[in-house]
């Protein structure tokens, strides 16, 4: 074939498929334009002002502490004769603990108490002494010199029997030193004699074994200063000089599989019964200890946690998510939306922060408040609002909130 034949039949094909694109195009409807007004709306999320009874708290690390704990030491040179408790055993008050041997201590009491019957004997023949003296001396048989010296040896002896009484009471004493016995309930430590271990009075050596009280049990924590005010208004006396009911507080429990505080319920709560009396310069904090009731032992000394205190209660207050307020300066707004589907700018006073959460004044209850996508607003601007994205700190403020106990309102 002839390339001139070949050129035109390519360029037949190219129009006819030309043509017939031009033919479809023609046919297709073409969409109709938006709206002006759906074209400059915005996406928003929202969120409900929500209104709640707010638990104005103040949160702190603690350590858990027994609030005594004693280290029995020997106050004898002895050996051990008996070991009566084990490692970690819970222990009663005046329970026994370790028996000493006592023979030397036992027979030197039995001496006092010999010393002691001898002279008692001697005081009374010298009674009956210095009562023949004084017949005497009535018949005039003897100088009155005499009946001074029978009364002499009386009181001598006298004396001398005292000194035995003290000296069986001081050899009681020591046999005592014998047996050791808890001083009061708690849980024992590791036991660091066993029977024949040599023990002696020595402040530098372990201890017999160390008994710590474990209910109830102390937290003790520190606190910021700037928080030492409305603390001290919390325990402190109240108005007309009536002390207000104890400041209680709650220890949160690690979460054995986060590791995070978690509300370890009723059994936790306890009262704050220590403020320090000075402020650590070095640190600006101060110590607070609370004590808890631990029957169950869910406490435990050098436990770390954490505890909450609540001071007082916002009654009815407007809760909404911290990351809905716009920060200018020293003014706080927020956009709200109005019945117009318009984002209005309202400015707001923040009167208290919790968690994610903040109580705010200057908007109602029930407003839809822009959470997502406030960045590029501008007030009068149209949206389209829908839910934010969930919100589980709202939630949990909610919960918490509902569930905190009763205080003063602020």
């Amino acid at each position: 074939m002839r390339p001139s034949k070949i050129a035109l039949t390519l360029l037949m094909i190219v129009l006819a498929a030309g043509g017939g694109w031009w033919w479809w195009k023609g046919k297709t409807p073409v969409p109709a334009a938006a709206p002006a007004a759906a074209v400059g709306m915005q996406s928003v999320g929202v969120t409900d002002a929500l209104m709640m009874d707010v638990p104005i708290s103040l949160e702190a690390s603690g350590t858990v502490a027994a609030l005594k704990m004693v280290d029995l030491r020997a106050q004898t040179v002895s050996t051990v004769a008996e070991v009566l408790i084990k490692d970690g055993q819970a222990l009663r008050k005046g329970e026994l603990l370790f028996r000493f041997d006592d023979r030397a201590d036992r027979a030197n009491v039995d001496k006092a108490k010999a010393q002691t019957a001898r002279d008692r004997a001697t005081l009374a023949d010298l009674e009956r002494q210095y009562k023949r003296a004084q017949d005497l001396r009535a018949q005039n048989f003897i100088a009155q010199s005499a009946v001074d010296t029978a009364l002499a040896n009386l009181e001598a002896q006298r004396a001398l029997l005292l000194a035995d009484e003290a000296a069986l009471q001081s050899a009681t004493v020591a046999l005592s030193y014998n047996e050791v016995r808890a001083p009061m309930a708690g849980r024992a430590g590791i036991v660091n004699v066993f029977p024949g271990s040599l023990v002696q009075a020595n402040a530098t050596a372990l201890p017999l074994v160390s008994i710590a009280q474990l209910n109830p049990i102390a937290v003790s924590f520190t606190l910021p200063e700037a928080q030492l005010g409305p603390l001290l208004l919390a325990t402190g006396k109240g108005k007309n000089g009536v002390k207000p009911a104890s400041l209680q507080a709650q220890v949160l429990m690690p979460d054995a599989r986060t590791g995070r505080g978690v509300e370890g319920g009723a059994k936790t709560l306890g009262q704050v019964n220590f403020v320090d009396n000075l402020v650590d310069t070095s640190t600006g904090t101060i110590k607070v200890r609370a004590e808890f009731e631990n029957s169950r032992e869910t406490l435990w000394p050098g436990q770390y946690v954490r505890v909450r205190m609540t001071l007082g209660m916002i009654k009815s207050a407007v809760v909404i998510p911290q990351a809905a307020i716009i920060l200018r300066g020293t003014e706080r707004s927020v956009y709200v939306i109005d019945a117009d589907k318009k984002a209005q700018l309202k400015l707001i006073q923040l009167r208290y922060a919790f968690g994610d959460q903040a109580v705010v004044e200057g908007i109602a209850a029930g407003a839809s408040v822009v959470l997502d996508g406030k960045q590029n607003l501008r007030p009068g601007a149209m949206v389209r609002a829908q839910p934010a994205a969930v919100n589980p700190a709202a939630a949990a403020a909610k919960r918490a909130a509902s569930a905190a106990a009763s205080g003063t309102a602020k």
